[in-house]
């Protein structure tokens, strides 16, 4: 995707995300209406104008992070790079009160300066750090902190001879809602949950059930699908980097905001369902609920999946399965057993989807899934089963 000068109208994006849920990321960038998009290895590169850009920082439910594209240039060596990043007009982008840090990759690893020798990534971090500090400001310019809370990302990605240089709007990582509690010793991220969701084709137009629900993070990323809710709409003012950016446009990023949430449904059209057999992991759910203001949404009860009532004639299952430290390997196999056996005697008709581990018994669900998407939870592989119980 060619580069343009940022004054087009339409500006250059990345949003990132782990590979194994890509799918689910292009999906999301569809649904906003944005075309001109480039698939790469764990993001999606994307032009849009401000106002859909600003929209994508509260709405996407499975980017890691976004970052917007400020500078591509030609980088075979270190004259080059120095040259690429003085061209760069860093008081269009970086306010003089905000400290910055840089962050570096070198995707082929033969980034070399003419003198022969391997030029490191705290080189290229001194290298931008002093193209920022020559650059022309209003006062003096922002100072290079690389360890100072809440700076400003600067990320620069160097491969085959080219430099691409970004600056991180997301802030925090947007898997962090802002809504999380503790209280539970193994919870999915929030991005992964929404991944999970979307993957087994959920869009708040079924019952959906989670029996296993642990912190409540699969039931409250669902009760936010099914009630068109903006999953970073709670997210503190000055929470997102892109607000302490200069040309920031707190009108049009206030107006945005004001739309999403008038665009959220008052209630939801089929029923929402979560249990957990430790009544201490329900309250944890509830309380995360509450925090993301859904919890009058969710209808929680305690016991084993096996006597909690059936809650509808038809829906989605959808559940992490216990495993590693959260239960003795002897007891997994039962676990599995008993769960495929349960749900094919009660649950005829409803769609499931499992989260497993590789490493596990699947097999004993005795379930032929439609779908198996490999994904990770953490570094741990794991698959999704999707199916249904026909």
């Amino acid at each position: 995707m060619e580069n343009k000068e940022n004054n087009t109208g339409d500006d250059l994006w990345l949003a990132t995300c782990p590979h194994e849920t890509l799918s689910t990321l292009v999906q999301e960038l569809d649904g906003l209406g944005i075309v001109e998009k480039e698939e790469l290895h764990r993001g999606v590169l994307f032009r849009c104008d401000l106002a859909t850009a600003y929209r994508a920082h509260l709405c996407l439910r499975t980017a890691s992070r976004i970052q917007r594209i400020v500078a591509k240039f030609q980088a075979k060596d270190a004259n080059e790079l120095k040259s690429g990043l003085s061209k760069i007009v860093w008081s269009n982008w970086l306010r003089v009160h905000k400290p910055f840090q840089v962050f570096v990759t070198i995707g082929d690893g033969k980034f070399e300066a003419k003198s022969k020798n391997l030029l490191s990534e705290e080189s290229i971090k001194k290298l931008v750090a002093e193209a920022v500090g020559n650059s022309a400001f209003d006062k003096a310019p922002p100072k290079y902190l690389p360890d100072a809370e809440n700076a400003i990302g600067l990320v620069v990605f160097v491969r085959e001879g080219q430099c691409t240089l970004g600056i991180d709007t997301a802030g925090r990582a947007l898997h962090k809602r802002g809504w999380r509690t503790t209280g539970h010793p193994a919870v999915l991220k929030e991005t992964l949950a929404a991944s999970i969701l979307m993957l087994a084709g959920y869009s708040g137009q079924e019952v959906l059930f989670d029996p296993m629900c642990g912190s409540g993070t699969i039931i409250i990323e669902g009760a936010y699908i099914a009630l068109n809710k903006a999953p970073l709409i709670h997210r503190g003012k000055d929470d997102f980097g892109l607000e302490h950016l200069a040309g920031f446009d707190r009108t049009l990023w206030r107006k945005t905001g004001d739309q999403l949430r008038a665009q959220k449904k008052a209630e939801l059209t089929f029923p929402i369902f979560a249990s957990d057999l430790n009544p201490k992991f329900v309250e944890v759910a509830k309380a995360g609920a509450l925090k993301a203001r859904v919890e009058k949404y969710i209808q929680f009860s305690s016991g084993s999946f096996q006597s909690v009532p059936v809650p509808a004639k038809t829906g989605l299952l959808v559940t992490n399965l216990p495993y590693g430290e959260r239960i003795g390997r002897g007891e997994i196999e039962q676990l599995f057993k008993s769960v495929g056996e349960h749900f094919k005697a009660h649950y005829q008709g409803w769609r499931y989807a499992f989260l497993v581990p590789d490493d596990a018994p699947y097999d004993l669900l005795k379930l032929k899934a439609t779908q198996i998407f490999n994904l990770k939870n953490g570094a741990i592989p794991v698959k999704l089963l999707v199916g249904i119980n026909s």
